[in-house]
């Protein structure tokens, strides 16, 4: 099977910076609290002309330039994001615009929300097959503080915004892949504009307490933010971590120990070491940055790259395994080989 490697990353922070102490004056709660359940001090919300699209594009143009080559080389585009701009256009689309690619640039967006950078590399992977040109940039990018009530203390102290972006080539190096997906309401967010969540059930009953009921019989609950389950998210997420690990583990016959970096979805910081002290594993091993950045929910991984470069973390031929989990529920993990490009 041919892989990908990673040839350039990029970035993008919005410029409002909210720590919890800012959390602590709208809501019953404080710095010490958030940070020893979460492990988060601080995030970034956008402020009036910043917004998931312009995240994607300062982050794929910083990706772009990183690898060293033309947005002409590229043959596809990919965002990842559960909070975009728009429907229509895509924020695909629209940073193909902004970077001048040719005609012949596949751009879509995908949403599986905090798996979707995961997803975005394999969806890549299999479009690259198809065409003559071989690379990609693949986007998660998130304005996540628009769909959250800052009066919700189960949501609003965990999220933030940012993009993180990855160029990406055809390559024979090291690569697998092990993605897949389970139903579940424990993580619901409103659409932005279609009012698909607006109504009550069509009995004009409903039903606060289950996430979700309804939806596939055409009966909506009343929500107008980002709501979740953590404890139903949190046994998720220490669950499919070790089996993203192992599904990958099988399929390359490698040891936990020949990967250089795991870098999973920057959720909670008790999620990572709750899935370290599981499997016996090193700390450093597994990278987190949640602290300055929150949960940025599709950008979190290849966000979490760039920082890692930027701190001079990453090798030339570094193994990397990327594992991210989140609504749907959905769950991806990749493993990909790290390339310096021309930088």
């Amino acid at each position: 099977m041919q892989g990908l490697k990673i040839i350039g990353l990029g970035s993008a922070l919005p410029g409002k910076r909210v720590h919890n102490d800012d959390l602590a004056k709208i809501m019953e709660t404080s710095d010490e609290w958030i940070f020893s359940r979460t492990g988060i001090h601080e995030r970034r919300f956008c402020e009036k002309e910043e917004s998931a699209a312009t995240l994607a594009i300062k982050a794929g143009k910083d990706a772009l330039e990183s690898s060293g080559i033309s947005a002409s080389d590229l043959g596809v585009i990919l965002v990842a994001s559960m909070s975009p701009d728009f429907t229509a256009p895509s924020m695909a689309a629209i940073l193909a615009k902004e970077l001048s690619c040719e005609e012949d640039c596949i751009a879509l967006d995908i949403n599986a929300a905090c798996s979707g950078f995961v997803y975005g590399l394999e969806v890549a992977r299999g479009l690259l097959a198809s065409l003559e040109k071989k690379r990609a940039l693949v986007v998660g990018t998130e304005q996540l503080s628009r769909l959250l009530k800052m009066e919700d203390r189960t949501t609003s102290v965990l999220f933030g915004d940012g993009a993180g972006a990855a160029v990406v080539e055809e390559s024979n190096t090291d690569y697998a892949s092990f993605l897949g997906s389970r139903g579940d309401f424990s993580i619901v967010s409103p659409s932005l504009y279609t009012g698909a969540f607006d109504g009550f059930y069509e009995d004009g009953t409903e039903n606060p307490e289950i996430l979700g009921q309804g939806a596939t019989e055409g009966k909506h609950e009343k929500i107008d933010h980002l709501m979740m389950d953590g404890k139903s998210v949190f046994l998720f997420a220490i669950d499919i971590i070790p089996r993203c690990i192992e599904g990958i583990l099988k399929k390359t016959g490698e040891r936990l120990e020949e990967i250089d970096h795991v870098v999973c979805h920057q959720a909670n910081s008790r999620i990572i070491r709750n899935v370290v002290r599981h499997l016996k594993a090193k700390p450093e091993q597994f990278f987190e940055d949640m602290e300055l950045y929150g949960n940025t929910s599709g950008a979190s991984i290849p966000f979490a790259l760039k920082d890692m470069e930027e701190q001079g973390l990453l090798k030339e031929g570094e193994k990397l395994l990327l594992i991210g989990f989140g609504a749907g529920l959905t769950f991806g993990a990749v493993e990909i080989v790290y390339g310096e490009g021309k930088r």
